[in-house]
C-alpha cells in the first residue's frame, strides 16, 4: 500500500456558466518519502488537488487515503507551503522559528526551543539573519525561513504550492538546493507544483504531468538522477530528455511549457 493514495477524485466550482469542472478522475499513489513533483497549465486543477490532499477542501467524487486513514478535513501531519511565505510580520526570522519550535516541542524550555530554531536557520545559512524582521528579508530569505518554521514540525506530507513563483532565477537555484539537502535529511512526503521544468527534474523522484482543465494525471516520468543534484542541471545528459518528454506532452496539448517556468 502507498503511503498516499488517490482514487478517482473529481472537483467542481460553481460559475456564472454552470458548473466548472477543475478535476476529472484523478488517480495517483506516492511512496512515502517520495518527492513528487507536478506540472500542467493554468487551470489545470494543481493547487486544487494540493487542497483536497491536505483536507482543506472536500471532492466531489473519489477518495484519498493517506498513510492508510481517509483524508476527511485537515491533519496535522501534513504541511503547506505558500508562495506568499506567510511569515508574520513584526516577529524576527528567529521568533518566526521559535514560535513553530513551540508548538512541535511544547514541553522543552524557551532556552532549549530557541536552541533548535536558531540551529535550523543556521542550516540554510540565515545565522546572520536572526533578528531582522521579514521586511528586512530578501525573497529567498523569506522562502528559507517559510520552510524552516514548516520542517520543524517533522511533516509526513508536505505540499508545496509553486513556492519559489516570486524568486528570481539566480535565487530560486540557491533555495532548490536549499530545500533538496532539507529534505535529503528528514525525508518527509513532498508533493510540489511548479511551473519550472527544470525545477521539476532537480528536485524529483517522479514528476506528474497534468492535462488542462479537467485536470488529470496523463503522464509520470521518473527522475534518474544522482543525488545530490548539480545546481546547473545542463551540464546533466540526461536533464534535456526529461525536458523534451515533458514538452512534447505540452506541445500536443497545444501549449508551450517553458523550461523557464512559463506557460503560453
Amino acid at each position: 500500500m502507498a503511503f498516499l493514495e488517490v482514487r478517482n477524485l473529481s472537483k467542481s466550482f460553481p460559475s456564472p456558466a454552470g458548473a466548472r469542472h477543475v478535476l476529472s478522475g484523478v488517480a495517483l499513489d506516492v511512496d512515502q518519502g517520495e518527492f513528487v513533483s507536478i506540472v500542467g497549465t493554468m487551470g489545470s486543477g494543481k493547487s486544487t488537488l494540493l487542497s483536497l490532499l491536505a483536507g482543506l477542501t472536500s471532492p466531489d467524487g473519489g477518495t484519498v487515503v493517506l498513510d492508510g486513514k481517509p483524508v476527511t478535513g485537515v491533519r496535522d501531519d501534513a504541511a503547506f507551503v505558500f508562495q506568499n511565505y506567510s511569515l508574520l510580520p513584526w516577529f524576527s526570522a528567529l521568533e518566526n522559528v521559535r514560535l513553530a519550535v513551540q508548538a512541535a516541542f511544547p514541553n522543552e524550555t524557551a532556552a532549549e526551543q530557541t536552541r533548535r530554531a536558531t540551529e535550523a536557520l543556521e542550516r540554510v545559512g540565515l545565522g546572520n539573519a536572526l533578528d531582522r524582521k521579514p521586511r528586512q528579508l530578501s525573497g529567498g530569505m523569506r522562502q528559507r525561513v517559510s520552510l524552516i518554521r514548516t520542517l520543524v514540525h517533522d511533516p509526513s506530507l508536505l505540499l508545496m504550492d509553486e513556492p519559489f513563483g516570486a524568486l528570481d532565477a539566480l535565487t530560486r537555484l540557491q533555495v532548490r538546493t536549499d530545500l533538496e539537502a532539507l529534505w535529503l535529511k528528514r525525508r518527509p512526503t513532498v508533493l510540489f507544483i511548479t511551473h519550472s521544468v527544470e525545477e521539476a527534474v532537480g528536485l524529483s523522484d517522479r514528476i506528474l504531468v497534468m492535462s488542462p482543465s479537467p485536470g488529470e494525471v496523463i503522464e509520470e516520468i521518473r527522475v534518474d538522477i544522482p543525488r545530490p543534484r548539480p545546481i546547473v542541471l545542463g551540464d546533466v545528459s540526461e536533464f534535456a530528455v526529461y525536458v523534451d518528454r515533458i514538452h512534447r506532452h505540452f506541445e500536443r496539448l497545444g501549449v508551450l511549457h517553458n523550461v523557464d517556468g512559463g506557460t503560453h
